[in-house]
């Protein structure tokens, strides 16, 4: 039952496309995160999985069951919205006891339910006070646990964490994923915010305008990303490109990058595929995934800005479409005004094809 299957999803809203033909299959107990940039179209798909808004053309199937004609209320999903909906002139227990009560529930499993949930989302030395006296981040806590207590199947919630400030982010992204285990429940989350759908999902469905661009679990998507959009989407900071063309050597296939030189050999299962593409390309790889070269066998680039961020240290080297970055854990002791020389991993690199910003893959 509590399966989401979206097959051929679009929706329309006049002339503008919201979504493009949407194929999704969301597992029974899945948490999955919709990740993508404002107005890609993934809080048009949680509402029309809710039954705030109807498809224009697809079908939406929770288990075997058609969703088409079937209202809000008797879907059976609880809902989070970014701006928390709680009666504030109620405490927090009147707030996390109401759906219960409206449903007939008995008293004592009332009050057996609102003290789990209160433990749970550390609200228990608040349940008695005013909801308008509280900070933005219990309200939004209250708002979960509103809908929590319900236990539904299905729980949907959509930026529930972009008003809160960013110590109760890190605390409820624990909290969130500790609840779904816990009941069990398929958790759609909605988020603009990679870092959240890296953290707490089991798999990302990365969108982009109203258009899927790769599903996969956070390691998947970050490690072999299936086109240009989601490799610089993916990341903090995104996965550095250079137009290059393939060009053959002594060591094998390499990427002749014109100024910066040419790359190390390609990994013979990425070689292969590369050979067939035609033009372009554009070498792909990870600000984590590079090393300070010795005997000049890398990119040599200038050093542009230096961030240390604690732990660790963003290096931004060259300018303009030769500008790549490299994240090291310590303070490598480069300044703006140096060069250095940095060699990606070789068998972390990812080649897209210019032309379409598809990867480029063994197999095709």
């Amino acid at each position: 039952m509590s399966a989401i299957h979206l097959q051929n999803l679009v929706k329309k809203f006049s002339d503008f496309t919201a979504l493009k033909t949407m194929d999704l299959a969301i597992a029974d107990g899945e948490f999955m995160a919709l990740l993508g940039p404002s107005g890609c179209g993934k809080s048009t798909t949680m509402n029309m999985i809710a039954g705030m808004e109807e498809p224009t053309s697809g079908k939406i199937l929770f288990g075997e069951r058609d969703m088409e004609g079937v209202p809000m209320a008797r879907r059976g999903v609880g809902f989070v919205f970014q701006n928390y909906a709680i009666f504030s002139h109620m405490s927090v227990r009147q707030n996390l006891a109401y759906g219960p009560k409206m449903r007939g529930a008995p008293k004592a499993e009332i009050d057996r339910r609102v003290g789990a949930i209160a433990e749970m989302l550390q609200l228990t030395p608040l349940l008695d006070r005013k909801a308008d006296r509280l900070s933005v981040n219990i309200l939004q806590r209250v708002a979960i646990g509103r809908s929590a207590i319900m236990e539904p199947a299905i729980f949907l919630l959509d930026e529930p964490l972009s008003n809160v400030d960013a110590a109760f982010r890190a605390v409820m992204r624990t909290e969130l994923k500790q609840l779904q285990r816990q009941f069990r429940q398929t958790m759609v989350y909605v988020t603009h915010d990679q870092l959240e759908a890296m953290t707490m999902a089991d798999r990302i469905a990365v969108m982009d305008h109203g258009v899927l661009q790769q599903v996969g679990t956070p390691l998947e998507v970050y490690n072999n990303p299936a086109n240009v959009f989601v490799a610089r989407f993916i990341g903090a900071p995104g996965m550095n490109l250079l137009r290059g063309r393939p060009a053959e050597s002594d060591r094998g296939l390499v990427i002749d990058l014109g100024p910066l030189g040419v790359t190390p050999p390609l990994p013979a299962e990425i070689a292969d595929a590369v050979r067939g593409a035609p033009g372009d390309v554009l070498y792909g790889f990870r600000p984590e995934q590079v090393t300070l070269a010795e005997g000049g066998r890398g990119l040599s680039l200038p050093v542009t800005f230096v961030e240390r961020i604690g732990a660790r240290t963003i290096v931004h080297l060259g300018q303009g479409e030769s500008a790549v970055k490299a994240v090291f854990d310590n303070d490598v002791g480069l300044a703006i005004g140096l060069t250095a020389v940095v060699a990606p991993a070789v068998h972390s690199v990812r080649v897209f094809d210019a032309g379409t910003g598809r990867a480029i893959k063994a197999g095709g």
